[in-house]
Parts: structure tokens; sequence; C-alpha cells
């Protein structure tokens, strides 16, 4: 090691000194980011002490935030104060239509507004809230929607077509339109008839392990599986985020000499799916919770987000991250004042080493996370000099989980050798839906088996090297072998199949499909393709 190098040694394990003795001080008895522990259904796990008690009261407690903008789409703008009255209004019609505290409210459609609306009406009056996958095809949606049993439905046109496709199927459920320019179903109301009551938000008394919301994880048997995210979950998950980025600001703050000043009200552009626990729970909560602006975007386009980014003063974009690759490299970057966006980044795969070194390049801050639907969301973050100094790695998991990598007997490794990733935490999901087994062969002893493979360095800095899972992680949306080769498999010209990834320098990985078809039978590639697109969504068809 020269001398150069060893300076550089010297300079990171400094670093990540002060990072790890600020974590203990945030955390230490009587701080905000106090931890306990506490009993979960039959475990002792940790918690954030200082945690709200529903995601009801992050709510109430954002409402406060008044004229401030809270959310944009397009032209349109809505302040907290506005939303919170479009809440209240939402609340009463819910009620006026049966729903009851624990009932269930299916949200089923694009990034728009009314997702948020009906998200915090939803969590306003203690029911709970299925985020359906805007992606899936009338087959999918029955499955999801008889799984789930909602009492109400609020989808967008598109949703809605597919929703008339298996009308017959399905539970019999309130239908609400959201944007809709057609001539409605007789079954289906319009968004506008929520609107314009004037009543007040029921008092009611939410249990921390009641389920928040409902988010769809693929599942290796084929159908996806409804992970139930309990408000304990939720808002353990919000305490963890924020402490995420302030232990690090206060930190990187600290060493030059600083001491972090007051957060301020920033702009965050949303461009992942809000049916997804990183946009949903990562992001937007703790948007909500700080006051800041969140954009959405109709669907994903880097020269749309640019845009978005001059014109609204974006702070912070998180996507996959082939977003963040997309944007840096568009022929629009050089010419866009993107001065105001301090952190780029995301999750849902891999960030790779020379995509955060690019990305710092272009003044922004890297950051990514490590997370899943069944913590609720984050497990572990890194941000700007902490991740160019350990690229490879995901952080340190929060404070508020405990962490194991184990072999495959179950025993626990020494740091630096490879295992199944461990967690458990206040923060795991309850289990999911309907699915007993499934949940009891995932969380164990209070332990979430991740399916992915990872290891700990002697700092407990994070790595995850691969998926025990037979999945194909493209663009951040997991698809799982065996539900495409289920497809397959029902087509009779087919004798035999196997389902792969196949790399891809965009998405990070594709879907590959081996086929062997019965003798005498015919049948192409692009056929396949069409026979999928009536059973599977689009990105779960094969590639290749």
């Amino acid at each position: 090691m020269n001398q150069q190098e060893s300076n550089q040694v010297t300079e990171s394990d400094a670093m990540f000194d002060v990072w790890a003795s600020v974590r203990t001080e945030l955390c230490s008895p009587g701080q905000f980011f106090e931890l306990e522990e506490i009993e979960v259904r039959g475990q002792l796990v940790k918690s954030w002490r200082n945690a709200p008690a529903s995601l009801r009261d992050l709510w109430l407690q954002a409402a406060g935030h008044g004229d401030a903008e809270y959310l944009v789409y397009g032209e349109e703008r809505w302040t907290y104060a506005e939303a919170h009255r479009d809440i209240t209004s939402i609340v009463a019609w819910l009620q006026s239509n049966g729903i009851r505290q624990n009932d269930r409210v299916a949200i089923a459609m694009r990034n728009y507004p009314e997702w948020l609306l009906a998200y915090w009406a939803t969590l306003a009056m203690g029911a709970t809230v299925v985020g359906v996958n805007a992606w899936w095809v009338a087959e999918e949606l029955s499955y999801g929607l008889n799984d789930a049993q909602p009492g109400v439905i609020i989808c967008d046109e598109q949703r809605l077509e597919r929703l008339e496709q298996i009308r017959g199927e399905i539970p019999d459920m309130h239908v609400v339109a959201v944007r809709c320019d057609r001539t409605l179903p007789d079954y289906a109301v319009d968004w506008s008839d929520l609107l314009g009551s004037d009543a007040d938000l029921p008092e009611v008394d939410i249990d921390p392990e009641d389920d928040a919301c409902i988010f769809y994880t693929s599942g290796t048997t084929g159908h996806p599986k409804g992970a139930q995210l309990t408000h304990r979950g939720c808002a353990n998950n919000l305490m963890s985020s924020v402490f995420s980025n302030l232990a690090q600001i206060t930190a990187l703050t600290r060493m030059a000499g600083k001491e972090p000043s007051p957060p301020e009200r920033t702009s965050v552009l949303i461009t992942t799916p809000l049916f997804h626990v990183t946009a949903n729970n990562v992001v937007a909560h703790t948007s909500t919770l700080l006051g800041n602006k969140l954009v959405l975007m109709y669907k994903w386009d880097a020269g749309d987000a640019l845009r978005l980014i001059e014109r609204e003063k974006v702070s912070a974009m998180s996507g996959v991250p082939v977003m963040a690759r997309e944007v840096i490299s568009h022929p629009d970057f050089a010419r866009t004042d993107t001065s105001s966006l301090s952190s780029l980044g995301g999750g849902g795969a891999p960030l790779q080493p020379d995509l955060v070194k690019k990305i710092d390049g272009k003044s922004s801050a890297p950051v990514t996370g490590y997370g899943m639907t069944e913590v609720c969301g984050l497990a572990s973050g890194i941000i700007g000099p902490f991740f160019l100094h350990r690229p490879d790695s995901v952080g340190p998991v929060l404070p508020v989980f405990d962490v194991r990598c184990v072999d495959a007997e179950g025993e626990t490794l020494p740091a630096g050798e490879r295992g199944e990733v461990l967690l458990r935490s206040a923060q795991v999901i309850k289990g999911y839906l309907n699915r007993p087994q499934d949940t009891a062969k995932t969380i164990v002893d209070g332990w979430l088996h991740t399916g992915d493979v990872g290891y700990l360095d002697e700092r407990g800095l994070l790595y995850i090297v691969d998926r025990i899972k037979d999945m194909v992680l493209r663009g951040g949306e997991n698809i799982y072998c065996a539900e495409v080769e289920a497809v397959l498999f029902q087509h009779d010209a087919v004798s035999e199949a196997a389902v792969f990834a196949v790399p891809d320098e965009m998405l990070g990985e594709e879907v590959g499909a081996a086929i062997y078809l019965e003798s005498g039978a015919t049948f192409d590639a692009d056929a396949f393709r069409q026979y999928c697109s009536q059973h599977l969504a689009a990105y779960k068809i094969p590639r290749y």
C-alpha cells in the first residue's frame, strides 16, 4: 500500500468512526431517536420509542403545514390545507357508503394526486389501503381483489377498463373512477362525487398492530402475496428514514466543523409507483412529515424529469438505478438547471459502483438504501462520501434492526462470510394475507428471512451480493420465474420451460425463457409474447 492509499484508508476510517458515534448519540436515552424493546406478536423486538402511534397521527401532524405546497401534478397544485380539506370529504363519503375501521379500500391508478388523497383518507379513518399494482392485467387484478376483498376500489380509466372485463369474477364493491373522460358504467361514481362535503375526521382508536396497508409482492408459487404492513411497522419505517439521513448529514457537517441546520422544506420528485414501499413509505411518508413538496409524474421519462427538476427546484430524486443513469446521460442534462438537485439515486436494485461515481461527478450526492416490502420500507441507507468510500455497500442496518447472516443450517456467520440476510425489528410485516404457511416460512421467531445473500464487514456495514430467491430483478420489479413458467406451461405447445435472468445494461436484468415444444408443435417467440400478454403484466413477458 502506497502513502496515498494509506491516507485514503485513514480518512475512510475516520469518517465511519464519526458516523458510528453520531448514530450512538442520536439513539441514547432521552434523545428523540431513543430505542426501546417491546413485545410484538410474541417476540421481543427493537422499536423507536417516539414513533407515531399510527399513520393517522402522521397525517394529522402533516396537515399543520397549512399553506405550504404539498402535491404538484402538471399545472395542478394542492397545499397541505387543501389536501386535508379533500381528505376529510373523502372520509365522509367512505363512511356514508359503509366503510368502517379495518375495512379495506383498494387504490388502482397511476401516480395521480388522487392516489395520495385516497391513501391518507383511508388511513385517517382507520381503514386499510390495498395498493393495487397498476401494471396488472385483468386476470391478475381479479386475483388480487378476490384475495383482499376491498369494500371500495378507487381507480383510473385504464384500471376501470380492466375491471369491466372481470366484473363478474370480483367481489361486490363500490367503484370510484378517477380522471375518466368517458361515460361511466352504472355501478361507478366519479371522483368529484367524493369531494365538497364539509366534515371533520372521525375519532378512531387505532391499534399499532392494525393493518395500515396491503402491498402485493410477487410470490414463488405463481401468485403475488399481500404483505400486511401495520401502523407500527410503517411508523417505525418513517423514523428510520428520517434517522438514516439525519445521522449521515450530522456526521458530515461535524467533520466539516459545523452543526447541521434545521431541515428546510424541499421539493422531491416521485418517479416510482406509489404501490411500492420505496415511493410510498420511504419517500412520500417522510416528505409529508417534513412538509416537503411532492412532484408527481404521469410516467417515467428522463427528459420530463429534468424539466420538472428545473421548474420545481427538485432537491431529491429517488427511483431505481436505471432512472438515475438515464437522467445524467440524457442529452438535456448539460443544458438543464439541476443546481437544486442535492441527492440522486435509489434502491430496488443495486446501484452499480460506476454509477455512484458518475452521480458524484454531476454535483449530486449518490444515495441508495436496502429494504423491501417485508420491512415496510428501509433497512439500511448510505449517501454521499460514505457511499463513495464503500460503493458496493448498502450501509449499516438501521439501529431499530437486529441483523444476522446465516448459513444453510441457520448458524450465524462471522464478519465477511456470505449467507442469507435475516432481519428482526418492529418494522417487519405482520405476515402475508391469507397465507399462514408462507408467513411461517418467511418470519421465524421474529426473524425475517429475506432471501438475499450478503455479508457484514467488521464495521457492521451490510453488502448484498446475490439472491436465494428464484427471480429476475428488472428495473426494480421482482419477477419470479415460477410465475412466468406457470403461464408458459398452460400453453398446449409447451413441453418444457425454464425462465431465468438475462443481464441487461439498462434494467439490470431482463426475462429469458427456454422453451421445448411438444412434438409436431410450431410456435414462435412473438406468438409466445402475445400469449403471455393475456396473463401477465408487460414487464414480466420474456424478452429473450
